[in-house]
């Protein structure tokens, strides 16, 4: 029996998907931050999860040849990134032999490819959110979530994120100090501004501040905003955005614009777009075309394809495919999305492409119903994976070509076995560093259709 705060010796086998190394302890599985395979020592164990427990390591007794001193000041405290203390190339590596673990284990045959990283792994993420509270001395700070809790890590400078997105947020905490606008305190649900997203366009630097509020009414919104954009000429927009909800969930419902139109424009692939408050955006730019271009490439095309490409977002990869196809159906549940999707295909004269604003697992249902003729499906689902409902109803629509990009590779694997058993095969995987110096990594895969099923 695992006992809470006791240390027992460990050996590292494995990384997670977080990038925690995973050791067992008496029977039990144990994550341990800042483990890398290979590695041994004492741990001592912090807290139970449902799949194990979490431990720190207290002793090493042996570590990996590939582990570096991190150079982020505030690493052992930040939620955020769990590689930094493992040589960027170790790290490709590990997450290809994590996908080929994973692979074995969903008992499928896919040759899993070489990870595409990045030639500098920093200053990638195009959007940023940021917390703020009072300190003990009753002094405003920024920063990101602490590990397992809701307790503000103060940074001045992230290694991940654009510089003049830092330097703006380093001048709303002024700004706030400055003009008394209270931080938002979840435990007793009072303040003001509980969040801050920054948006920056790789096109042209413009940035997007989206100020994530507990009022309907921001007393002193205008002098605020003027002050910041006087000190940071690149803020294009401001959208004031109300959350007065008790959740984690960072973006209500209401919102309105406050300065600017509302949007920034980005490109991507050779396209331009729209991007608004809720629209979904890749955050890392130049990883993102790495990622659509490889999937493109995977697609056998003559031309006369109809292409229905789900979960669309903004439209970014159905307008990327839309020259080489007779035409695209966009599908897409959220409806900002799906008007900002409308806008990007007329200012880029993409005439052979429509959206539809529909959840894609009804739409795919209704679509089977009425005997849609599709060719191709690309689809790239939230976290969470697709669903029975969709995938039924491609196989009975007879699709030849599925293109199924994700962000979670255990899901896209548990949802490739489906595809399996209703007649799709998939032979190789590809993957791609979106998220440098975390766990993660976001993978394609073509299925084709077994003929006869």
């Amino acid at each position: 029996m695992v006992v809470l705060h006791r240390c027992y010796p460990i050996s590292i086998k494995a990384l997670e998907e977080n990038g925690y190394g995973v050791g067992m302890v008496q029977g039990e599985r144990v994550y341990v931050n800042q483990a890398l395979p290979q590695e041994a020592g004492t741990v001592r164990i912090v807290k139970k999860r449902k799949d194990g427990y979490v431990g720190e390591m207290v002793r090493w007794k042996h570590q990996n040849a590939n582990r570096v001193k991190s150079p982020c000041a505030i690493y052992d405290r930040c939620g955020s990134c769990h590689l930094l203390h493992c040589r960027y190339e170790a790290q490709l590596a590990l997450k290809k032999e994590q996908l080929q673990r994973w692979v074995k284990q969903a008992s499928l045959s896919l040759r899993v490819h070489d990870v595409v990283g990045m030639e500098v792994p920093y200053a990638y993420r195009n959007k940023v959110i940021i917390g703020f509270e009072r300190d003990r001395r009753g002094r405003i700070r920024a920063g990101f979530y602490e590990e397992f809790s809701h307790r503000i890590i103060p940074y001045q400078r992230c290694l991940l994120h654009d510089e003049e997105m830092d330097r703006i947020v380093g001048t709303m905490v002024h700004l706030m100090e400055k003009q008394r606008i209270e931080p938002y305190e979840e435990a007793r649900r009072k303040g003001l501004l509980r969040h801050v997203i920054l948006r920056r366009s790789s096109l042209n630097g413009d940035v997007m501040v989206i100020l994530v509020v507990n009022a309907m009414v921001f007393p002193g919104c205008h002098h605020f905003v003027s002050a910041l954009r006087q000190a940071h000429p690149a803020i294009r927009t401001v959208v004031m955005n109300v959350n007065t909800r008790h959740t984690s969930v960072v973006l209500g419902e209401r919102g309105r614009v406050v300065y600017g139109n509302g949007w920034i424009e980005d490109e991507l692939c050779g396209y331009r777009y729209r991007i608004s408050a809720k629209s979904f955006f890749q955050i890392n730019h130049a990883q993102c075309e790495v990622l659509y271009g490889k999937a493109l490439s995977l697609l056998k095309l003559s031309g006369n394809e109809t292409v229905l490409d789900t979960y669309c977002g903004i439209g970014t990869i159905g307008m990327s495919v839309a020259d080489r196809v007779k035409q695209v159906i966009g599908v897409e549940n959220n409806r900002d999305a799906v008007q900002d999707a409308a806008m990007n295909a007329k200012r880029n004269q993409v005439k052979n492409i429509r959206f539809v604003c529909a959840d894609a697992g009804e739409y795919m249902r209704k679509a089977a119903q009425r005997g849609d003729i599709v060719d191709v499906i690309i689809m790239d689902p939230p976290r969470s994976g697709s669903t029975k409902e969709f995938m039924d109803a491609c196989a009975k629509l007879k699709v030849a070509q599925i293109l199924y990009i994700s962000c979670d590779p255990r899901t896209q694997l548990r949802d490739l076995a489906y595809f399996r058993r209703l007649g799709y095969v998939a032979k190789e995987m590809y993957p791609v560093d979106m998220f440098a110096h975390t766990g993660h990594v976001e993978t394609v895969v073509l299925m084709s259709r077994v003929e006869g099923k």
